[in-house]
């Protein structure tokens, strides 16, 4: 899969997707990360990649944006640590993997997951 993360995603993150076979970069290297968290977004959509984020504004973005696409992991845990979330990812990448190619918030904490078909707007 190919992930997009967001600024405050610790690039040790990206290392351990790498090793795992998955393809990442960071927004902080695209246009000098100076990014909006809705560029980020559709600079996502463009390239088919999944924002893994800690920034609960994407949450917020999605639910008012009427598209499928990007999909977004949003971390709700207090302390960010790349080890913990990769460790979560893993572990839950039967229940995931499926939503996020068809567009999904896939929302994880410590002990929860929440997934939530995109798009999140309802007329």
């Amino acid at each position: 899969m190919n992930f997009l993360l967001d600024v405050n995603i610790s690039p040790v993150l990206g290392s351990l997707l790498k090793n795992n076979g998955h393809t990442f970069r960071f927004a902080s290297t695209i246009e000098n990360g100076t990014l909006t968290d809705r560029s980020i977004l559709l600079i996502a959509k463009e390239a088919g990649e999944v924002i893994i984020t800690h920034d609960l504004d994407f949450g917020e973005l999605l639910a008012f944006d009427n598209n499928n696409k990007p999909s977004v992991i949003l971390f709700r845990i207090h302390h960010i640590n790349a080890a913990l979330f990769y460790s979560l990812i893993q572990q839950n990448w039967n229940t995931i993997e499926e939503p996020l190619n068809n567009g999904a918030l896939v929302v994880i904490e410590a002990h929860n997951i929440r997934i939530r078909k995109l798009p999140l707007a309802t007329n």
